[in-house]
């Protein structure tokens, strides 16, 4: 809840915004960011100041592909043991979900970290145990790092760490939707810094703002942007200055370019994006999923589309409409019963809505 002085300092930065009398649509790449939004009822009072936020590609879970779940399915079904985070459980493919697959005896098993699965590893000594590796810039460095350490022989990697500046420049060459401004995330750029997203500034006149993850915080970073705007200006502003650098973090950079390269790869809602997943380096091959499981994933049909009709996941992570206009959302789709990756994960934008009463609308 807002305390008392920073409800009037929130009060004060709505009358700024809305003083500055110009019509924003705005995008951020942030789950915390969206729950920050809808939590605390800053989406609704930003919409009355003129400001329209939209979330893009900032949920790791979400962005995911089918074909991707469909690996780490081939190799539970073929008896290894699967270690992921609780939210990737349930997220479909075109054969299912962990979660189905764990029901049919797959030993699928829920982590914290990577080190909770390199630890079952050393334990399991006579099994082969697979962490399916999911998150951008943010978890990217510890995945880098076990593999640095020379987990056992007997431990594997499936990669599907995203990096995120080359999405939003598929978003910007997309120009799907008019931005007047990025907020930028602040959890993934205390690993990269403010350097990396200059460009969309510079090629494509777009305001940003780094932004902290409180509420004052991203009312700051709008009104930033709005100033921006007014002044027509177009620069990497940093709110969140009291932990993001410019120059990030150089230690977890540096762990990053050793572990991993950039490869190429369809984003759920996107085409293919130039160099947007670290795979594993050629001196970490014992460790890489994909290469010591080829025979196995090569039966993964990357020409399937299996998007459920009617699911608009994919256009929300375009930050092409709001989970309301799904009509599957609070009806088929529910976090029970999730049809779309949107309302699996805790940072899908649909899950926050249905979590914070959005379905008194429908």
């Amino acid at each position: 809840m807002f305390k008392l002085r920073d409800r009037e300092t929130a009060e004060k930065i709505l009358e700024k915004i809305s003083g500055t009398d110009i019509h924003l649509t705005l995008m951020h790449v942030c789950g915390t960011h969206q729950d920050t939004l809808v939590r605390f009822g800053l989406q609704k009072r930003l919409e009355e100041a003129n400001v329209d936020i939209r979330q893009g590609p900032g949920c790791p879970v979400c962005v995911t592909i089918p074909q991707e779940i469909d690996e780490i399915m081939a190799l539970a079904r073929a008896g290894k043991i699967i270690t992921a985070f609780g939210d990737a459980l349930k997220v479909p493919g075109t054969q299912g979900s962990l979660f189905s697959a764990k029901s049919e005896g797959a030993d699928v098993r829920i982590v914290y970290g990577i080190d909770d699965a390199v630890g079952i590893a050393r334990k399991e000594k006579d099994r082969e145990v697979v962490f399916f590796a999911i998150g951008f810039e943010t978890t990217a460095p510890t995945t880098a790092a076990a593999l640095i350490s020379e987990p056992p022989d007997n431990f594997r990697v499936l990669s599907t760490h995203r990096i995120m500046p080359p999405a939003l420049r598929a978003i910007a060459e997309m120009g799907e939707i008019k931005l007047d401004g990025l907020i930028q995330p602040g959890h993934v750029s205390t690993i990269i810094g403010t350097r990396p997203y200059t460009f969309l500034s510079r090629d494509f006149g777009i305001p940003q703002v780094v932004a902290g993850f409180e509420p004052l915080d991203l009312l700051m970073a709008v009104f930033m942007i709005a100033r921006q705007v007014k002044s027509g200006k177009a620069e990497v502003q940093n709110e969140y200055s009291r932990v993001v650098r410019e120059e990030g973090n150089p230690k977890a950079l540096a762990v990053l370019d050793r572990a991993f390269e950039r490869a190429d790869v369809a984003w759920r809602g996107f085409p293919v994006i130039p160099g947007s997943r670290l795979d594993l380096r050629s001196e970490f091959d014992k460790w890489d999923a994909r290469k010591t499981y080829s025979d196995i994933i090569a039966e993964v049909d990357y020409s399937a589309d299996v998007e459920e009709k009617g699911c608009i996941c994919g256009r929300l992570l375009r930050g092409l409409g709001a989970p309301e206009d799904c009509p599957l959302f609070g009806r088929k789709c529910t976090p029970d019963k999730p049809v779309g990756p949107c309302m699996v994960s805790r940072e899908g934008s649909c899950n926050i809505s249905f979590k914070y009463g959005k379905l008194k609308n429908l």
